[in-house]
């Protein structure tokens, strides 16, 4: 009888361990198979060598204009976009972002620690202590 039981669950762990397998590598290949292209040409960003040559005006007018198209993104009345409209904004967005990071105006100064670090930190410090 125990030898039974367990030949019958080794065959449920398996079976387990098999449909786990095939989901894991269903969820891989999703990545692996999803579509590169994307709709529409994203807005044209200058080149970190074209930022490189800017001036501090230049820079600062670049900067303002950036947030005033931000300022109107945030004004639209977006329930009216269509799929493709909304995602081109996203973009434009985010490459206004990526232009002003390179500009150097988003830099982020401190060190940002985990809540696990943080808990791991203070678990060593009382062992150690």
């Amino acid at each position: 009888m125990n030898q039974l039981t367990s030949i019958n669950y080794r065959g449920y762990a398996l079976r387990i361990g098999m449909i786990f397998s095939a989901f894991m590598l269903a969820f891989t290949l999703q990545g692996v198979c999803a579509p590169a292209a994307t709709p529409g040409t994203p807005p044209t960003v200058a080149s970190k060598e074209a930022i490189a040559n800017m001036t501090e005006e230049q820079k600062g007018a670049r900067i303002e204009a950036m947030k005033e198209r931000v300022n109107e993104i945030k004004a639209m009345d977006k329930s009216t976009l269509t799929k493709e409209e909304r995602k081109a904004l996203r973009m434009e967005l985010r490459q206004m972002n990526k232009e002003a990071r390179a500009m150097g105006r988003h830099a982020v100064t401190g060190v940002y620690i985990s809540v696990g670090a943080l808990i791991i930190i203070i678990l060593l410090l009382i062992i150690i202590l």
